[in-house]
């Protein structure tokens, strides 16, 4: 469990680098052999991007490691539950495991309910297990959205 917990530390790193760059903070490391091979936070905004999201620029840098963009035998840590586009990179992307620490009460992607993540017709399975450092995790994204309807209030009552 404590590798599971240093991964998940280094994805909460990665997650303050979004938040630096005022993007919604989330992070992401994907691992191999208990290695770190790839590595990714937000980056939607200052990209101009939509699909700049943590979990995909991870597996990017990991496709690199590998040169190839299968990554079996690979593990994903993400602060977020993954969202519906991230769980189709990763299932394309044959990664074994996904390990995430907050849930995303608005969508819920991988609940079992969705068949998404549980779903027998695909090609590959992947495990997932929620609530890594779950607290952590959800603290740095509540906060950042409190202060940003916080800044939204302020805005709208000198207008």
């Amino acid at each position: 469990m404590s590798e599971h917990i240093n991964f998940m530390q280094e994805a909460i790193k990665e997650a303050h680098k979004a938040l630096n760059q005022d993007e919604i903070p989330i992070g992401a490391v994907i691992t191999y052999n208990n290695e770190i091979i790839g590595r990714g936070f937000n980056q939607v905004i200052s990209h101009s991007d939509p699909t700049s999201h943590a979990e995909i620029l991870a597996i990017r840098q990991a496709s690199q490691y590998f040169k190839n963009y299968r990554l079996p035998g690979t593990s994903l840590y993400v602060t977020l539950e993954p969202c519906i586009m991230c769980l189709g990179a990763i299932f394309q992307a044959r990664i074994q495991n996904v390990f995430f620490g907050a849930m995303d009460h608005k969508f819920n992607s991988c609940h079992e309910s969705h068949h998404l993540v549980n779903n027998k017709t695909l090609n590959h399975h992947t495990t997932f297990e929620a609530g890594i450092m779950n607290v952590e995790c959800a603290h740095i994204l509540n906060n950042f959205f409190i202060k940003k309807r916080g800044a939204q209030s302020k805005d709208e009552s000198t207008s």
